[in-house]
């Protein structure tokens, strides 16, 4: 499957380099452009020391699939790899992993640029952190910018 929804941790790098293996790529990608998003210790100025990440997984797998379409109609991809953790994450743990193959760079570039910033503005992910001052829930995504 090539969106995936994980509550456990997992290795973004060993994760491109196993689908790459087991994709139907054959030697046809000249470029792989990905994204990794990873925790920070902190959010708004304060310090977090985790969080939790919630979701319905139905609707969230059936939007990260949407996502994924979406990016094969607008790009010409090879393939595309979306996984997201849920539960509970800690700093520098992986949050996020986008990666797309393509012919060319700027196909695989253009997407994963797209599908990140469609993910992190509009995903249906509720996200709760743990600091020095309890818990709180997140009302917005920072601006990546």
């Amino acid at each position: 499957m090539a969106t995936q929804l994980l509550a456990y941790p997992f290795d973004p790098y060993h994760s491109i380099v196993e689908h790459q293996q087991h994709a139907a790529l054959d030697k046809q990608f000249g470029a792989t452009a990905s994204f990794i998003g990873t925790m920070r210790d902190f959010n708004d100025n304060t310090n977090v020391s985790s969080m939790v990440l919630e979701h319905y997984p139905e609707m969230t797998q059936h939007y990260l699939d949407k996502l994924e379409q979406q990016a094969r109609q607008k790009w010409d991809l090879l393939d595309v790899l979306i996984i997201h953790r849920v539960g509970r994450i800690n700093p520098a743990n992986p949050i996020v992993l986008i990666a797309c193959w393509s012919a060319h760079r700027r196909a695989a570039l253009d997407a994963c640029a797209w599908l990140i910033e469609e993910l992190k503005h509009n995903a249906p992910f509720w996200k709760k952190e743990t600091g020095q001052d309890g818990e709180r829930w997140v009302e917005k995504n920072t601006d990546g910018f």
